[in-house]
């Protein structure tokens, strides 16, 4: 009985390991690989509403995270969709819908394609949303810039006001002209030209300084590199 008992208990030690082995090598494997149209979908998008005076961005990833794949979204998406505030993964189904999913795993958001590289979406409360792929989104002109704009810290409160004309002033810039009473911050710097560059805003002084903003939305532009304290490029009505 002895030798018995002895047998059966390294029986269930040898089926234990196996199990825990398996399990491990479950947990280590590499996630799925992507079908050719998820793989398509890798890069920056833009996330707007219907009217594109809303607008943030995401980079869809192909790390794996519960449910599906990772996605970066932009500090400001939240503040104009809520509904993104959670959003942490995605993934595209046979059928061609596309889900933002929360950490566990859950749709928070899900679209669908309208058209090559676009996809849109309805959530209540917040209305038509639109992702299309960057290199689809519309690139603003600088007609479209054209007119006041003032530039303002974090508080948001403006300390000076510039006017984008449309100027030529040398190879590839165009004029602007800063208004009396600039803060000293501005000042210092002395923009005197700018340009659309890339789909961003570049501002120059004289001395060939620069200041880069991107698009927020259509009436804000943000400063990058972000820094802890934000310079916003904001239209003048």
């Amino acid at each position: 009985m002895g030798v018995n008992r002895l047998g059966l208990w390294r029986y269930a030690l040898a089926s234990a390991a196996i199990a825990v082995s398996c399990c491990t090598g479950a947990i280590a494997q590499e996630p799925p690989a992507l079908s050719d149209a998820a793989n398509a979908m890798i890069g920056n998008w833009e996330f707007s509403n219907a009217d594109h005076d809303k607008i943030c961005r995401l980079a869809l990833r192909a790390d794996a995270v519960t449910g599906g794949y990772k996605v970066d979204v932009d500090k400001n998406c939240a503040t104009l969709f809520p509904s993104t505030k959670e959003v942490a993964g995605w993934t595209l189904d046979s059928y061609g819908t596309l889900r933002l999913l929360d950490s566990r795993g859950n749709a928070v958001i899900e679209l669908t394609e309208a058209e090559a590289g676009i996809f849109d979406g309805f959530q209540p409360g917040e209305g038509r949303y639109v992702l299309q792929s960057a290199a689809a989104a519309p690139v603003r002109s600088a007609e479209d810039m054209l007119g006041d704009w003032a530039i303002a810290r974090g508080t948001g409160k403006p300390i000076c006001v510039l006017t984008l004309a449309n100027n030529p002033a040398g190879a590839d810039n165009l004029s602007l002209k800063v208004k009396p009473g600039c803060d000293p911050f501005v000042a210092r710097f002395g923009p005197t030209f700018w340009r659309i560059d890339r789909g961003d805003l570049i501002l120059l002084s004289a001395r060939g300084q620069t200041w880069r903003f991107e698009e927020d939305d259509a009436n804000t532009w943000l400063r990058v590199p972000q820094t802890a304290d934000p310079v916003l490029l904001v239209r003048q009505q």
